[in-house]
């Protein structure tokens, strides 16, 4: 397993990871989720020794996860590492990129392996053209395929999709966590995709100024957030201090929680209509603070409904 220690670190004076501790067992999908500068980035790095720890330690199984002080090249042999650039040569092919670090010996089985990989992440017609001539979409595909040809122990993916189309996006998903499931390889990825979290990963981790604020079964984190902050990282979310017998409390709902009724607890007045495709998100007015809500169809601009919270 992978066991984070009280790790601590800061590029500075200033503490950016501040006293970290989770594990992940082997073969795990992880999501590290949080609002942009809260350390998701500098957390992988550190996982996979690119920098050395401020407090605490790092393992693999019974390996220590060291740093640049004792490393000549930084990073753990058993690990690989994406990063937000890419780390591409520009004038290198695609297949020669993929095929870098791959043996020479055996040209052919060099060859079928690197085909496999451009098909995982759907770029097998490119293998002879070079990276600068991709678009950031198809270069970020291609460091896909390069970090997994060797097939490392663990995977650290930093925002593997960004750059990537909607519509390919949802394949690539789906190709690329079922092969690392299928063959056992840990995975850690640092995102702003709520999809990344909900549909493939096992567990969350979500940060907030350098700190795990939870650590759980992705599902659990969505149905039960710890707080507003939680969860909004996925999606719009409703905060709202209701009386029931008499008694104030706070709740956090999401939109499609709140249903249009003929009595209910809330009355809104509509505001304005969001078309999302299959439903409209519409933003209202409650008690003078804006509030989120799906409905099926428009509403009509300043028209007061009731709503009720249906869990």
């Amino acid at each position: 397993m992978l066991q984070v220690n009280n790790i601590s670190f800061g590029y500075t004076d200033k503490t950016i990871i501040k006293s970290i501790n989770f594990e992940i067992q082997k073969g795990q999908n992880i999501a590290v989720i949080g609002e942009s500068g809260c350390g998701k980035s500098t957390l992988l790095k550190l996982i996979y020794g690119l920098h050395d720890l401020g407090a605490g330690k790092i393992f693999w199984n019974d390996t220590e996860v060291l740093g640049p002080k004792y490393n000549l090249v930084p990073g753990m042999p058993f690990m690989k590492y994406m990063a937000q650039d890419f780390g591409l040569m520009p004038y290198e092919t695609v297949a020669e990129s993929v095929g870098k670090f791959l043996s020479n010996q055996l040209l052919a089985i060099k060859r079928l392996r690197i085909q496999e990989l451009l098909e995982i992440v759907e770029m097998g017609e490119y293998s002879r053209v070079r990276i600068n001539e991709l678009s950031g979409g198809q270069q970020q595909r291609v460091a896909l395929a390069r970090v997994l040809a060797l097939e490392p122990e663990v995977l650290m993916l930093d925002e593997p999709f960004s750059h990537i189309d909607n519509f390919r996006k949802n394949a690539l998903r789906r190709n690329l966590f079922a092969y690392l499931k299928a063959r056992g390889i840990t995975v850690i990825v640092a995102t702003h995709d709520s999809t990344d979290a909900l549909s493939f990963a096992d567990e969350t981790i979500v940060l907030k100024d350098g700190e795990v604020v939870c650590k759980a079964p992705s599902m659990k984190i969505y149905q039960n957030p710890k707080n507003k902050y939680v969860a909004s990282l996925f999606g719009e979310v409703n905060e709202l201090i209701v009386n029931k017998n008499a008694i104030s409390e706070t709740i956090l709902v999401y939109p499609h929680q709140l249903k249009v009724a003929e009595e209910g607890l809330l009355r809104v007045t509509v505001k304005q209509n969001y078309f999302k495709g299959s439903h409209y998100l519409v933003k209202a007015a409650f008690n003078g603070k804006p509030l989120f809500f799906e409905h099926s169809t428009p509403l009509e601009l300043q028209l007061d409904v009731n709503l009720n919270v249906v869990k």
